[in-house]
């Protein structure tokens, strides 16, 4: 008979200037005696486990048992502590803007994932004591109403849920260039441009379930690959067209919503106006008072709009004020999604509802003054420029396509320069400047970059940098 071995995972799923949203689950094997396989259990056969459960991660699991969560500060003070009995997350909040903080969490009195953990080594297909262990430790953002002097840095990853199960995964090892630059560049969060997790069958099959609709597809896909940073700094998705039933099934979108624990994030949005949902996912936040970023739902849900969320009349107010006309603030507004705006290819070309005639959001990015546009979609590195606004395609997080794209239709997508690796893109606002490093790896401390050209073939130097002025 098998034997069952659960392992541990704590996430920082939430975030702002006064509060966190800590939270905990833990995901099951089965394993044999004299065997080092580990078979990742499938959600239907939790009931086997001991105690048996339904979910074993995101918020709607069932609780491990009364829990609460400590915060300290760098001192080693106790601040605050939130207790829980019926679920495996708290918000703490009264917590001080711009502001180290240091956290544990006791499920039955015992903290939990804590000494060292056992990750998944794809050449054994197994768990293994590595020498790793959780450093719980966050930093508010910076007030929303107040001026912030210090350079803000964040990451931005795309297309990026293809799995680390087996050796070799692309995903892994763009994971661990940004996990080795996240403390040293003072990465503050990381944004996605969408397609969090894949699961078609032509994709590369999961070791269980189907589609990405089950928490045990999570696992090679978000929580083990980004285990070491997603307890520390929160993760802010945007839906792709593998996130919805645009490409997969209509329960993908719900269980996303559930292992981001978008419900819990946006509830007080919605309600002061800064997200909107329903059908979609629309969400802004600020970044001190001149930095903002905007959520934007590109994706199909053909049973209930016939056209992309983008245009849905529900989330019309919730986009007349997110770009409002120019001079108000913040200084950095930058909207971030899956579908391009402007993209060469080779599969993908421009997403023609961005200038659609009755709500023309390019014209609005112009009167509202963006200047830079984040999206996914296309697996590769490439930029556009459109007036003043820069459009960066960060799709490449665990593939590429490697084709270079069309000369024509590069033209058709006002291209500037491209590439085909696989990166994670730094982000780094400095007052007026932005710098913008498309990272494919590590070199001893120092980042490597993608090799870009522009249209002629001429190679593009990195990083690339955008003034305001």
């Amino acid at each position: 008979m098998p034997d069952f071995y659960a392992e541990p995972y704590l996430h920082l799923a939430g975030l702002s200037h006064k509060s966190a949203l800590i939270t905990w689950g833990a995901f099951y094997f089965k394993t044999k005696a004299n065997e080092p396989d580990f078979k990742l259990v499938d959600d239907s056969d939790l009931k086997h486990v001991f105690p048996s459960r339904r979910q074993s991660i995101g918020a709607a699991s069932e609780s491990y048992g009364p829990a609460e969560v400590t915060v300290r500060d760098r001192a080693g003070t106790v601040v605050k502590k939130a207790p829980t009995t019926t679920k495996n997350h708290v918000w703490v909040t009264g917590l001080e803007p711009d502001t180290e903080y240091r956290y544990q969490v006791e499920v039955k009195g015992d903290l939990w994932a804590s000494g060292g953990r056992r990750d998944w080594v794809a050449e054994k297909k197994g768990l293994e004591l590595r020498g790793r262990s959780y450093e719980n430790v966050f930093r508010t953002l910076p007030d929303p109403t107040a001026a912030f002097s210090q350079p803000v840095s964040f990451a931005v990853i795309g297309d990026f849920g293809a799995g680390v199960r087996k050796p070799g995964a692309k995903q892994q090892d763009i994971a661990n260039a940004l996990e080795a630059l996240a403390v040293q560049r003072n990465i503050r969060f990381i944004v996605t441009t969408g397609d969090n997790i894949y699961a078609q069958k032509k994709l590369g099959p999961l070791p269980v379930g189907g589609q990405g609709d089950e928490d045990d597809d999570w696992f090679f896909t978000f929580y083990q690959p980004y285990r070491y940073l997603i307890n520390r700094m929160p993760v802010y998705p945007c839906i792709g067209n593998h996130d919805s039933s645009e490409t997969e099934e209509r329960d993908d979108r719900s269980q996303l919503v559930d292992n981001f624990y978008i419900e819990e994030r946006t509830a007080a949005d919605i309600a002061a106006g800064r997200a909107s949902v329903g059908p979609g996912l629309f969400y802004r936040f600020r970044v001190g008072a001149n930095i903002e970023l905007i959520a934007l739902d590109t994706s199909r849900e053909p049973e209930l709009f016939s056209k992309r969320l983008l245009l849905h009349p529900n989330h019309r107010q919730f986009l007349e004020e997110a770009f409002p006309p120019a001079g108000s603030a913040p200084v950095w507004r930058l909207p971030f999604g899956h579908h391009p705006p402007f993209c060469a290819g080779p599969q993908h070309k421009n997403t023609k509802e961005f200038a659609d005639p009755e709500f023309n959001l390019l014209e609005r990015f112009e009167q509202a003054g963006v200047r830079v546009v984040f999206s996914g979609h296309e697996h590769n590195f490439q930029c556009a420029r459109r007036g003043s606004t820069l459009f960066v395609v960060t799709g490449g997080a665990a593939k590429v396509r490697p084709q270079r794209p069309d000369p024509g239709d590069m033209a058709k997508a006002h291209t500037v320069c491209w590439s085909a690796e696989c990166h994670f893109t730094l982000v780094t606002i400095d007052g007026d400047t932005m710098t913008l490093e498309p990272i494919t790896g590590t070199q001893g401390n120092e980042p490597t970059y993608v090799r870009a050209t522009d249209p002629a073939g001429a190679v593009i130097e990195m990083p690339m940098v955008e003034k305001l002025s």
